[in-house]
């Protein structure tokens, strides 16, 4: 049995462990925006033992990140440093706040350039890296919304398994009221779940679809009105908000000018 090459092995920990470290500076920037939005002053910080933000002074050489008012975080450490693209990457969803909160979609590209099956299914077209990628902004997020072809064809949690973090708040996408209660999200208490559809669909005294929430939104053109949508997810505490497929979601947000990120 060949042997990996020496030295392979303990750079793979490094590597490992710098990207672990930054993943606990990016979830405690996110926990620390507000209050470093309060205090309305630029402050350096670093990752404390508890792994929460620890203030510096001025110029201390163990700054990691900085809370710039008006700006929000920015990475201080060297562009050579293992955990600066990581950093780097999720700062900036990081930095929203309820003033300025921020709404990001995703849309999973195959080489084709195709996002979904020509009948406008979801299919698995992403690989391993952008798992981990949806993971982890599933953990930065309040709220994730997907539409009905995504739980039709995947039967996704909607939960972060792939690195710590909670898990948001699921919101699904059923204009039409195309699905049955049996899904995954309609069924577990890993998660908070609303189940969004016309308002004209909604039968009187509904309040539950299997265990999830059933909340009306105005109807709209093509299905539901996705700008009341946010709306309603801004009024209940929600900043970050995740639209993680698929494509026909994250197109009403698009076209409502709604997506202050999209990413691919």
């Amino acid at each position: 049995m060949r042997q990996p090459p020496s030295g392979t092995q303990p750079r793979a920990a490094a590597l490992q462990s710098a990207v672990d470290d930054a993943w606990s500076i990016v979830l405690a920037a996110a926990r620390a925006a507000e209050g470093a939005a309060e205090a309305n002053q630029a402050a350096l910080f670093a990752l404390g033992d508890d792994r929460r933000l620890r203030p510096l002074a001025a110029g201390d050489p163990d700054a990691v990140i900085a809370w710039r008012p008006q700006v929000g975080w920015e990475p201080v450490l060297p562009v050579d440093d293992p955990r600066h693209d990581l950093i780097d990457l999720y700062l900036p969803i990081c930095s929203a706040i309820r003033a300025h909160p921020i709404t990001v979609g995703h849309l999973g590209q195959s080489l084709d350039g195709f996002i979904a099956t020509h009948a406008g299914e979801s299919q698995y077209v992403t690989g391993e890296e952008n798992i981990l990628h949806l993971h982890r902004m599933r953990a930065l997020s309040e709220a994730v919304v997907v539409g009905a072809g995504t739980v039709a064809a995947d039967d996704p949690q909607l939960t972060t398994r792939h690195v710590a973090g909670p898990s948001p708040l699921r919101v699904v996408l059923d204009p039409t009221r195309r699905l049955a209660d049996h899904f995954k999200v309609f069924n577990d208490d890993a998660a908070e779940t609303l189940y969004v559809c016309a308002r004209s669909l909604t039968r009187p005294g509904e309040s539950h679809f299997g265990r999830a929430r059933v909340v009306a939104v105005e109807d709209s053109a093509t299905g539901v009105h996705v700008t009341k949508l946010q709306r309603l997810l801004h009024a209940r505490g929600c900043t970050r908000i995740f639209v993680e497929g698929g494509g026909v979601t994250v197109s009403a947000f698009l076209q409502e000018d709604l997506l202050d990120r999209l990413h691919m």
